[in-house]
C-alpha cells in the first residue's frame, strides 16, 4: 500500500475515533453533573461538560488537516507513494 495513502486513512480513522471518544465522554460527564445537581448538591451547570469537547475537537482537527494534507501528497505521487 502507498505510503500516504495509508497515513491519510490511519489519520481519517483516528479522527472518526476521536469524535465517538468525545460524544462518549462529554455524555457521561454530563449525565454525572446532572445526577451532582439533582441528588448530591452540585452547584456547578452540567453545562460545564461541553468544555471537555474542546481538547477533542483540537485533535480531530489536528487529525483531519494531516489527513487532507497526506491525501494531497498521495495524489501529487510525492516521495513515498510509490513507483511512478
Amino acid at each position: 500500500m502507498k505510503k500516504y495513502g495509508f497515513l491519510r486513512r490511519l489519520f481519517g480513522l483516528l479522527a472518526l475515533l476521536l469524535s465517538h471518544a468525545m460524544c462518549a465522554v462529554v455524555a457521561y460527564h454530563y449525565s454525572a453533573l446532572q445526577f451532582g445537581i439533582e441528588y448530591l448538591g452540585f452547584s456547578a451547570p452540567a453545562n460545564l461538560a461541553f468544555l471537555l469537547a474542546v481538547p477533542f475537537c483540537a485533535g480531530i482537527a489536528a487529525c483531519l488537516l494531516l489527513a487532507w494534507r497526506f491525501g494531497r501528497k498521495a495524489r501529487k505521487g510525492g516521495p513515498g507513494s510509490g513507483p511512478q
